[in-house]
């Protein structure tokens, strides 16, 4: 199950950057049909291979690990904060703005 989320994030990531599978694989030193099958969760991916991916993706490790280990939001909400805090005032005002109206929405459902 969690090899699925990860290879799932992976794949969603690889995708969002626009960068082909064979490509990945050739940059971490796997076969493409390894990769793919990573990407199923076929496999349990090893640490080493994982701190390849999360480097050649130019990523963090919540990044990828958000939908499988509980504290990733955590992690991820305290770096979009410190992300605002840089923004200019005017900025931060219209962000929290939509993020008002976004949790308005979220709290009708």
């Amino acid at each position: 199950m969690i090899e699925q989320e990860i290879g799932r994030r992976i794949k969603e990531i690889r995708k969002q950057k626009k960068i082909p599978q064979e490509k990945l694989a050739e940059m971490i030193g796997i076969s493409p049909n390894y990769m793919s099958a990573l990407e199923r969760g076929a496999y349990n991916i090893k640490l080493e291979l994982l701190v390849q991916i999360i480097d050649c993706l130019d990523i963090t490790a919540d990044d990828l690990f958000r939908d499988v280990i509980k504290n990733g939001y955590v992690n991820r909400t305290s770096r979009l904060s410190d992300e605002i805090a840089t923004l200019p005032a005017e900025e931060q005002q219209r962000i929290f703005e939509v993020l008002d109206a976004l949790l308005r929405t979220a709290r009708r459902k």
